[in-house]
Parts: structure tokens; sequence; C-alpha cells
């Protein structure tokens, strides 16, 4: 991806087609632009009532410029209203036309808005800019995929250049945990999560994978149970990115990576089973955070940590009833297989405490079905012993509008957890099944370690594309966290 700019439109490149935006301020329809050198293009249209800039509206005109045989007027909708998400979200459509249209090389006549507005503008552009069809076949021969090759922005400086590309290498990063989601389970396997986390290995930056027989010198009992009944091996991996070794801070970020999840022996029946691929979307969050940070050269102490399991079905398999002995000592009665992740996320947390010292932990999992009925796919369930920490990842949410709803962590939770033969039980029931997720985890918290759970599970892949999200798989908390570590 070329991404080139020019000071005025009389010095813009001559590409496929411009984008002339413009936006709804009381009754009428104005440019959105500094410049008004582009006005008139519109005028014939808006007094038809073809174009009225509803937000993520266009509007192809040709001919029209003594340069580009195409402009594509865009709607921003009502300037008063203006969100960054909107902005997003209205570049995502243009984009979208584009691909549609398989032109490779825009010209942007960029709104008259402030940093934060341009910045949502390019993420838009980018992470619309995204295809998973490395599966495809005779698709890709009769119709191959165009994505666009070359964003020119008109009316911009060489600063806002560095920030394109700031927000470009944040984007690939959002980009890689897409294709990681998408991609099929027996590709995406605990060994070869491993395998992508070695491969970014570079300054500041090791990667160490604990493979079986690791976990059993661990004691890593809950890791190893979810994973007894596939031929693929579980594995824990370690990512740890020191680019201030004289800073004690240090942010640990602990990823739920199930490459795939039936259910175990409490087997997942009817609609949902086909898409549990995704059930290692957290796991794939953490690698994107940290190849995001380290390509950005982030001064921010990280360590990643993913618990790797393929929850099938076999003749090993763990039963339901069983009790296993956890990495923290702490028995555990697994009445539902299909509460697994918690499982994984426990010996991860217990392992991640015990020899590292982090200041403060957050932990990304497709976690429960509980928090999609509660939030649908619109916001991340967050839990968290600690305000302070709740409150940046709220504000950072915000900015970057991969949302965060705060849900409650009530004592009252942990009766449903009691067991009669083990320290705790991995299931509570349907009734606040998130909130009971999240309560098992903290129980593998030291009481002083500030820590947040994130609950992706509607937020990490979608029903159906939507947006700049173009696949089911979103990426989510990469820029989240980005966003976080950039603020601390």
């Amino acid at each position: 991806m070329i991404i080139s700019h020019s000071d005025t439109p009389a010095n813009r490149k001559i590409l496929d087609a411009l984008v002339v935006p413009f936006w709804i301020n009381g009754d009428t329809v104005e440019p959105a632009t500094p410049s008004n050198a582009f006005t008139f293009l519109a005028q014939d249209v808006i007094k038809a009532k073809d174009f009225s800039a509803k937000l993520e509206e266009t509007c192809l005109l040709y001919g029209q410029t003594e340069g580009e045989q195409r402009v594509i007027l865009l709607g921003l909708g009502n300037s008063k209203d203006l969100h960054s998400d909107y902005v997003r979200r209205a570049y995502a459509s243009v984009v979208k036309v584009c691909r549609r249209k398989k032109w490779a090389k825009i010209s942007f006549l960029l709104p008259s808005v402030d940093e934060t507005y341009l910045k949502a503008l390019v993420e838009g552009s980018l992470l619309a800019n995204y295809v998973f069809d490395e599966l495809k076949r005779e698709t890709i021969i009769n119709d191959p995929t165009c994505l666009l090759k070359e964003l020119h922005f008109v009316g911009s400086s060489k600063k806002f250049i560095s920030t394109c590309k700031d927000v470009r290498t944040i984007t690939d990063a959002v980009c890689f945990t897409r294709d990681l989601v998408n991609r099929n389970a027996d590709d995406i396997t605990p060994k070869s999560l491993g395998s992508v986390a070695k491969k970014l290995v570079g300054k500041h930056l090791k990667v160490h994978v604990l493979g079986e027989k690791d976990l059993e010198k661990e004691k890593m009992g809950l890791l190893l149970a979810v994973g007894k009944g596939s031929c693929n091996d579980s594995s824990l991996i370690v990512l740890e990115y020191i680019p201030d070794s004289s800073s004690k801070d240090v942010t640990a970020i602990v990823g739920k990576g199930i490459t795939f999840d039936t259910g175990g022996l409490n087997l997942k029946v009817g609609v949902g089973i086909e898409t549990m691929k995704c059930d290692m979307a957290g796991s794939a969050s953490v690698l994107g955070v940290i190849k995001a940070a380290s390509d950005l050269g982030i001064k921010k102490n990280i360590i990643g940590v993913i618990a790797a399991a393929e929850n099938a079905i076999g003749s090993n398999s763990t039963k339901p009833g069983d009790v296993v002995i956890s990495h923290s000592g702490k028995s555990v009665e697994i009445n539902d297989t299909d509460a697994e992740g918690r499982l994984v996320l426990a010996d991860a947390l217990s392992y991640l405490q015990k020899h590292y010292s982090p200041s403060r932990i957050i932990d990304l999992a497709t976690l429960t079905g509980g928090v999609v009925i509660a939030l649908g796919e619109e916001a991340t369930g967050l839990f968290s012993n600690d305000d302070a920490l709740a409150h940046r990842l709220i504000a950072s949410g915000d900015r970057t509008f991969e949302r965060l709803w705060r849900l409650p962590l009530y004592a009252e939770y942990r009766e449903g957890l009691k067991s009669s033969i083990a320290d705790i039980k991995n299931s509570g029931g349907r009734k606040a099944s998130a909130a009971k997720g999240a309560i098992f985890l903290q129980q593998f918290i030291k009481n002083s370690t500030p820590w947040a759970h994130l609950d992706i599970a509607g937020t990490a892949f979608l029903s159906e594309p939507k947006g700049y999200n173009t696949t089911a798989a979103t990426g989510v908390g990469v820029r989240l966290l980005i966003d976080f570590l950039e603020m601390l």
C-alpha cells in the first residue's frame, strides 16, 4: 500500500477516482473540505435530491473534472453529530465501492476536521481494505480480489503522513489477527500458534513455547485436561517484549487459545459449532498487540501469555465430573467440559504470576455466550478488580470504538461455583454466566494485582460482516490495547 499526499488540490495526483466529502449543516448540504474548488460538482445532484450527504452515502459522477474520470461524493452525515466512528464507517463505505469497481488508486480530499477524525478516516479506509481469500480457488480466478494499492490525501501535511504510517502499522496488525482467526482450525493449532509467535521475534522481543512435557513439569493440570482428547498437543506460549529494561512496569496480556472448541464431552449442539475456529481469537489479539507494539517501537514492557489447546473429543477426553488440580494448587471440579476457556486461562494466569511480577493483567477471551446475550456484538464485556484500570480501558474503548461495558463481580456469584468435592467448580449454570466465568478467573488472581477480563465472545467474530469489518473476524482488542499502552 502506497500512502502519498499533496498540500493543495492543484498539486494532487490524478488517480482512478477522487473522493469529495460533504456533510449536512442544518437544512443544507455543504462541502466538508476547506477548498471550494469542487463544490460545483454536487450542485445538480443535490438540487435533484439524488445526494443528501447522509452518513455513508455515495454518489458517483463521471467526466466532471479535467483530471479524474470519476468523482465520488461522500456523505459524512450531520456536522454537529460528527463522531470518529462515523468517519471510519463513511470512508470504509467508499473504499468498498472502489473495491467493487476495481479501482486501486484513490485520491481523497481531506475534510476540515481535527486530527482525531483524520486518524479515524485512515483507520476506516485501511480496515475496509481487507479480504480473506486464501482458501478460494475458482472464484478468485473468475473474479480476482481488488484491494486499494494507493491512498493519496489531498490537503495533508508531512506530519499527517507520519500519523498514517503509524495507523497502517496498527491496522496491519489487526489484519494479521483477522487472518489467524479466519484460517482453518487444522491450520491454526497450538503448535502453529507457537510458530507464528516465534516469527515475531526481534529487537526486545523473545518467545518461549512450553510443550506438554513442560506443562506436566509445571503441573498445569487444567490446560492439559482441556487438550486430553486431541491429537494436537497443548502448549503455553510466552512472549516477552521488554524495550525498557530499566522500568519495572509491565503490562501482561493473556489470551485464550482454544484452536477449536467442540465442547468436549459436553458436546455443542445445533448452530454455532461451525464457527468454533474463532475460539482462539483472544490469543490472536495478544499476538497482534505485541506485533503492533514491536513494529511501532512502543516503549512499554509487555508480557504476552497464550494458553493454547484444542478442545476435541476422544477416548482420552476429560469427563464431566472429573476433579483436576490446577497450576495454582486449587482443585477444580470440571462439571462442564464446554466451559474450557476459563480452565486454560486459570493455569496461564497462575503461571504468569509465579514467573513474573506484572503491574497489571488483562486477559482476552471468547469466554461465554452469556456476554453475547447481554451485550450483543456491539460491546465487549469488561470485568475488573481495579477501578483505575477499568476506567483507562473504557477510555481507550471509547477512542477506538472497541467499546467496553463494565459488568459486576458480585460476591454472591461465587456461591454458584461452590463444589462439594473440590475447591471450586468451573461452571455455575446459565444465570449470570459471563459474570461467573469472570469470578472463576478472579480466584486465580493475587488480590493485590490489578486485573481486567475482556469477554470478546460477541465482538471477535461477527454473525455477518459489517462496516469496516469485511469478514466475521474483527481483530478486536488490538487497537484498544495499543491505545491503552500508548496512554499509560
